[in-house]
């Protein structure tokens, strides 16, 4: 089978895809919101007068780029940037750095006045004389440790003793800017994981996939180059996979990969789009001859799926930690006779990202430090799970109903970005 992606997929989608330059200014304005009302709000939550972010080019800290304005796409030489909380509650912005950002930042040096990099920092630092300085150093979360080893010693060298003690590391406000969503993120997110949707619909369905023919190999390439020619950015490889009666999914040698009618399908998709990541997993069912419909068994262990989805949103609250929702729910789905795993984690500027973990797949006792973070408002979910179930039709063999649908927390009530699978695609 070809590769390339249906016309009519492509004709539909690509006009709600939005061009560079449109992308850019929305992003900006996304950006200049969160530097005005997000970002003061962390700063006082986490008890920071200031906030150093320093990263060089190509060895870019995780915080830095949800921090710089479009076009930008690295930081250029050195580049610095300085919060320090003011007494009327804003934040006042500097860069230190050759080329500036226009009105996001005031650069706050003249490599031509002969001043160096970091004496620049010390005296903008003495100035201010902050009692609690945050910079991005942690044990716990990749997200909030940015700084290099080099750079720490660079600024502890420039700033000397008196003021390196007062750095302490700003991890759980890197975690806190990187999770937190405003309302005009959240109402365009459901368009993007609408997108995933369709995009997955259509993979599940003839146009792509001849059973007999087309190979799960087939299929992931197809994934990978309609999120290229749409221009949305996959962040991971995708992945398909089969399931069959006498095909478990725990098969570890000779794992088929031509898809066959009676075969329940497995896929795991995800991409940017202005900034914020999709991730989802769906299944579908290829039809045998004279069939109209999945065996029932499969409909009741994709309905077990579900339902485990239920109930590990229902334990998803404001101020819980990852490890009391991954605890809660899976003794609540035992207690029901479900068979569960779960290893759900935030989403938004990365795909895997910042927030509370709530349990690994191979953790699923819990997950010290990642899931002792606790839960807070406006963020978002990729409510990752699976539940395994027996199937008659399979001679009881076990099927694992693997599913991955995006959700948002806000006012306190968690729900689907853009709805969820309860029926599976039927090829």
């Amino acid at each position: 089978m070809t590769t390339s992606v249906p016309v009519p997929l492509v004709d539909a989608l690509r006009p709600e895809i939005l061009p560079l330059r449109a992308r850019a200014e929305i992003r900006n304005g996304w950006l200049r919101e969160r530097l005005e009302t997000v970002l003061p709000e962390l700063m006082a939550r986490t008890g920071f007068d200031m906030w150093l972010v320093i990263a060089r080019e190509y060895n870019e800290d995780p915080v830095i780029l949800t921090l710089l304005p479009e076009p930008s796409m690295a930081a250029r030489r050195r580049t610095m940037l300085v919060f320090t909380r003011q007494p009327d509650g804003t934040v006042e912005r500097l860069s230190i750095d050759r080329y500036g950002f226009g009105e996001f930042y005031s650069r706050a040096w003249d490599p031509d006045t002969g001043e160096e990099q970091y004496a620049c920092l010390t005296r903008i630092i003495r100035e201010r004389n902050p009692q609690r300085i945050g910079v991005n150093v942690s044990p716990t979360f990749a997200f909030g440790d940015g700084l290099t080893h080099q750079e720490y010693e660079r600024l502890a060298t420039a700033i000397g003793d008196e003021l390196i003690e007062r750095v302490h590391s700003a991890d759980r406000l890197c975690v806190g800017w990187l999770e937190r969503r405003i309302p005009a993120e959240l109402s365009s997110y459901p368009h993007f994981v609408e997108i995933g949707h369709r995009i997955i619909a259509e993979a599940f369905s003839r146009n792509v996939i001849e059973p007999g023919a087309t190979t799960t190999d087939d299929v992931v390439w197809w994934f990978r180059q309609t999120m290229l020619d749409l221009g949305v950015q996959a962040w991971f490889q995708p992945s398909v996979s089969i399931q069959a009666n006498g095909h478990p999914f725990d098969i570890k040698e000779g794992r088929r990969t031509l898809i066959q009618p009676g075969d329940l399908l497995h896929c795991d998709v995800g991409f940017y789009y202005l900034g914020l990541a999709t991730d989802q997993q769906q299944h579908a069912y290829v039809l045998r001859p004279g069939e109209t419909d999945a065996p029932k068994g499969l409909k009741d262990a994709l309905a077990a799926g579900n339902r485990l989805q239920d109930i590990l949103i229902s334990a998803i609250a404001v101020g819980k930690t990852g490890n009391q929702i991954l605890r809660d729910s899976l003794a609540q789905a035992r207690s029901e006779g479900i068979e569960p795993s779960i290893y759900t984690h935030p989403l938004g500027y990365h795909g895997h990202a910042a927030g509370p973990t709530i349990g690994l797949w191979d953790r699923q006792e819990g997950v010290p430090g990642p899931g002792d973070y606790e839960v807070f408002d406006n963020t978002c979910y990729s409510i990752e799970l699976n539940a395994k179930y027996p199937v008659p039709e399979w001679n009881g063999q076990k099927v694992q109903i693997a599913l991955e649908e995006d959700a948002v927390l806000t006012s306190g009530r968690i729900a689907w970005l853009s709805g969820r699978q309860t029926k599976l695609h039927l090829i």
